[in-house]
């Protein structure tokens, strides 16, 4: 009986073994890398005001001000209303160990769109004029980013096949289809190089005309893993 059912699992393993066999493709996986970089054609400028005080009133009006000139500014300069919005809005109860007492902080952010960075130094001081505070970040983009990140990936998944085609024509097999395709792309945007403050920027405007800002380029990095069948 115990020799029976050693039989009966051992052929069932040869027989799961043999359908498995059958299902098995010859195949192969490699990576494929497709680059492209581009100079930026625009920046993405974040700047902030902040106000502190004893009392709440008097510190959200001086950033409701301080945001009214920034509007008006920024239309004056030809800014479509479409590229600049408030991000943050905040008015805080905060309290101060060292002074013992209370005040109140009050925060607003606004995200804006430069689409001509010719503008950059004459719009950064204007926004200073205005009375912002604090420059958050710039972050540079393309107005073709979509067209470029489909380049890239095209490039990609060329390598891809020449890669995989380098390997198995030294074995005289061909590539067929791809079963599987896993994309792992990045785009790397450049870290803006400005002046330290708004009041360095300020001093400069005296002084003879100079490049303030170097926007570098971005780069889109396609990376993906494809398995292609061999035939």
């Amino acid at each position: 009986m115990k020799k029976s059912v050693i039989l009966a699992m051992m052929f069932f393993t040869v027989f799961a073994f043999a359908q498995d066999g059958k299902t098995q493709v010859p195949q192969i996986t490699v990576t494929g890398e497709g680059k492209v970089k581009v100079t930026p054609d625009r920046a993405i400028v974040n700047v902030g005001v902040q106000n502190s005080g004893k009392d709440a009133k008097e510190v959200k009006t001086l950033n409701d001000e301080t945001v009214d000139k920034v509007i008006k500014f920024l239309k004056k300069s030809g800014i479509n209303p479409a590229d600049y919005k408030t991000n943050n809005v905040s008015l805080n109860k905060n309290y101060d160990y060292e002074k013992k007492k209370y005040f109140f902080q009050a925060n607003q952010s606004i995200s804006i769109t430069l689409k001509d960075l010719s503008k950059y130094d004459e719009i950064m001081m204007g926004l200073n004029d205005a009375g912002i505070n604090s420059i958050q970040g710039v972050e540079f983009k393309s107005s073709k980013m979509e067209e470029l990140e489909r380049d890239a990936r095209r490039k990609a998944m060329l390598n891809a096949k020449q890669k995989a085609e380098d390997y198995v024509t030294v074995l005289n097999q061909k590539i067929g289809k791809a079963l599987l395709i896993s994309d792992n792309s990045q785009v790397f945007y450049p870290q803006p190089m400005y002046k330290n403050s708004m009041m360095t920027m300020a001093a400069d405007m005296a002084m003879p005309e100079r490049e303030t800002l170097a926007i570098g380029e971005i780069e889109i990095n396609a990376n993906v893993t494809v398995t292609f069948v061999l035939d």
